[in-house]
């Protein structure tokens, strides 16, 4: 058992900020050369030089020929963390069809066209790793973030159907469910006094998670020690979604 990622090769989509970069540093640290992704190729050079060993892969995750060609000029990738997506706030009848089909490429097919860009040279080599970051909303629901739930629920169900065809060419395919956590994205839920007292009272752990919180999850799912864990979702929240 290791949780050494010295010769891998890994690939965080969405890691310019927030949760993604807090992933694709963790892998760092752990030995593993991050390509860090983002639709700004300054942003993602940017962040690739702050990171030791990393080199930037500017591309959009729900475009299927640019994603192609991005995972072709990277060559072999051993560890794919799906994390790019985002969210909308907005009552479900007032949500247009473009705005529910923008979230669910977001958050849900750009999952789906990354894996299967990378997945056949994992099936080739025998072995491989993909940690899909859902959200505690792949689990639980609350309002005026429908398309997002939807895409996250979405996103936890296709993890086990990637495990179920994946596993038998030594894949693992897991997922990871973050809680609360502090970011850009979340900074006005944090700034509102009434959402902030709700969650701290909701959360067994009684505050906001730190993006850094979650390095622990990704390298041991990326690593070897996690090599006889398939098709699980790890829920990083607090225990938000233990009790009620």
């Amino acid at each position: 058992m290791s949780f050494d990622l010295s010769g891998r090769s890994a690939l965080v989509t969405g890691s310019t900020r927030g949760l993604g970069l807090a992933l694709a540093r963790a892998l760092a640290e752990a030995g593993a050369r991050v390509a860090v992704n983002g639709r700004s190729a300054e942003a993602a050079a940017e962040v690739a030089a702050s990171i030791d060993g990393a080199v930037a892969a500017a591309f959009d995750v729900t475009d299927e020929a640019a994603v192609a060609t991005a995972v072709g000029e990277l060559g072999p990738v051993d560890v794919l963390v799906n994390n790019a997506g985002g969210g909308l706030r907005k009552p479900l009848l007032d949500v247009s069809l473009e705005e529910w089909r923008s979230a669910l490429d977001a958050n849900l097919t750009s999952a789906y066209l990354v894996a299967r860009a990378v997945a056949p040279g994992m099936i080739e080599r025998g072995s491989g790793k993909v940690v899909n970051i859902c959200s505690v909303m792949s689990e639980l629901a609350r309002e005026t973030i429908a398309p997002y739930t939807a895409a996250k629920g979405g996103l936890k169900m296709l993890t086990r159907a990637m495990c179920s065809e994946w596993a038998r060419h030594g894949i693992q395919a897991n997922a990871i469910a973050p809680g609360y956590f502090e970011t850009d994205m979340t900074e006005a839920l944090r700034t509102d006094a009434a959402f902030d007292a709700w969650l701290r009272a909701r959360v067994p752990a009684g505050r906001w998670g730190q993006p850094d919180e979650l390095g622990g999850a990704v390298v041991f799912l990326a690593s070897s020690a996690s090599d006889y864990v398939n098709g699980q979702i790890l829920y990083v929240d607090g225990g938000l979604t233990a009790v009620v």
